[in-house]
């Protein structure tokens, strides 16, 4: 087989040169916002009332009430009710008269203040009181620089969410994810809410597979900028990269391990694509397998114990594990005949990954002890599935009336977003 195929081959497998690619990026592109879309929500919402926090006029800043009441209703966990009813706004506990905010329906109370310090940086103090029982839940300081509101009030949604659910939230994240625009590839970065996105990189060749380094600082990605694909590494800090592989043939699907010191890459250096893996500083990669098929698509478990990864070896594109420390290749998805990109949850329980059935890719999860499936999603050209830092919800993109969108589903299913911005996303990758 020629090496053009070989790259044609693992492409596709790759979601580079699919069908899916060429559908995703169809529409026409211009500049635009992006917005969050509540599609599916828990079966019971928690009612809770937010009040404006009291603060001075800070020019160019958001209210972080705003910023946490639109993070908890695009959430689908949370209903934030009008409180109107409840006379006038609190922004200290001792204004707080709990017996009027129950005639709000709400079963939560979220009050707030932001104080200038003399150093120029902001203090911001919020309380957090369960209405129904009369007593409050939390209260906190955050200081934080004339900057940084926005970033307060994702860290004050993180802590209402696990005080009212009892687990993290994930309104503090970022996500990188691949935008085509005006005829251009640009590596994106946002927050989890899809404010401040900046560009990281960018060209009129293709970008793919933007991975994150475990402490968040670094983002590895594949570049086409010199006619194939190149591996490079980007630092965030100080927009600096280098390459980190540019053989022979094809390089491909980077991965980090969960120590940082080395990625999984995908290489057709020696004919077929294989994985192998190399240091974070580069050097002379080392292949961890062979197969008579194309093995692409690694991703490291959280233990660092096991590399798993797509492969056609058995004839069609099935998931597979292979233990680091040696051993053989065990083969882990067998329902239908086509399932790839898989991404392991942070505590190592769950893999997502998509699965083709009766035509169409779905965002799929598996339980990796009972090997129990289940689809979560019911779109039709699904990609790129990505856990979010708490495991509760998976980042992927998919195509909606012909346009590449980013999308969030809950691991049971049941809570949707959809991040729509003009011009065409793929390849959503979560950061740690």
């Amino acid at each position: 087989m020629s090496t053009h195929s070989l790259l044609v081959r693992h492409l596709a497998l790759t979601r580079t040169l699919s069908v899916l690619l060429a559908l995703l990026f169809a529409a026409g592109l211009a500049r635009g916002a992006m917005t969050i879309e509540i599609v599916g929500g828990a079966a019971k919402r928690i009612p809770i009332a937010i009040v404006p926090f009291a603060m001075p006029s800070v020019p160019g800043s958001t209210n972080p009430a705003a910023v946490v009441s639109a993070n908890l209703a695009r959430s689908g966990y949370f209903q934030v009710v009008d409180n109107a009813a409840a006379g006038a706004p609190p922004s200290r506990p001792q204004d707080v008269r709990l017996p009027n905010w129950r005639r709000t329906g709400a079963d939560a109370l979220l009050i707030g203040q932001v104080q200038p310090q003399p150093d120029g940086r902001l203090e911001v103090r919020f309380w957090l009181y369960d209405v129904v029982r009369s007593q409050e839940l939390t209260s906190m300081s955050l200081t934080v620089p004339a900057n940084g509101l926005r970033a307060a009030a994702h860290r004050i949604s993180d802590i209402v969410h696990e005080k009212l659910l009892g687990e993290p939230g994930n309104y503090s994240g970022r996500m990188a994810y691949i935008l085509k625009r005006d005829g251009w590839y640009e590596l994106q970065v946002a927050d989890a809410d899809s404010q401040n996105a900046f560009t990281v990189a960018r060209s009129p060749e293709p970008i793919i597979s933007p991975a994150w380094s475990p402490d968040g600082t670094r983002l590895a990605y594949v570049s086409f900028e010199q006619k194939k694909p190149i591996v490079y590494i980007q630092n965030l800090a100080d927009g600096s990269r280098r390459i980190l592989a540019n053989f022979r043939g094809s390089n491909s699907a980077p991965a980090w391990s969960p120590d940082g010191r080395q990625l999984a890459v995908t290489l057709s250096r020696d004919a077929a694509s294989q994985i192998y893996l190399i240091d974070a500083a580069g050097g002379e990669p080392r292949r961890i397998a062979s197969s008579p098929g194309l093995d692409t698509e690694p991703v490291f478990s959280p233990d660092g114990q096991w590399l798993y990864f797509t492969s056609d070896r058995g004839g069609s594109p099935q998931i597979y594990r292979i233990p680091l420390a040696g051993g053989q290749a065990q083969r882990i998805t067998y329902e239908g005949g086509y399932n790839v990109s898989p991404a392991i949850s942070p505590d190592g329980r769950l893999m997502a990954f998509i699965h083709r059935r009766d035509g169409r890719f779905h965002v799929a999860v598996m339980d990796l002890a009972t090997r129990q499936m289940q689809v979560l999603t019911d779109t039709s050209f699904d990609e790129s599935p990505s856990f979010a830092p708490n495991g509760k919800s998976i980042l992927y993109a998919t195509l909606i009336n012909g346009r590449g969108v980013l999308a969030t589903v809950s691991t049971d299913g049941r809570v949707r977003q959809r991040l729509s911005q003009t011009g065409d996303l793929r390849e959503p990758a979560w950061a740690p």
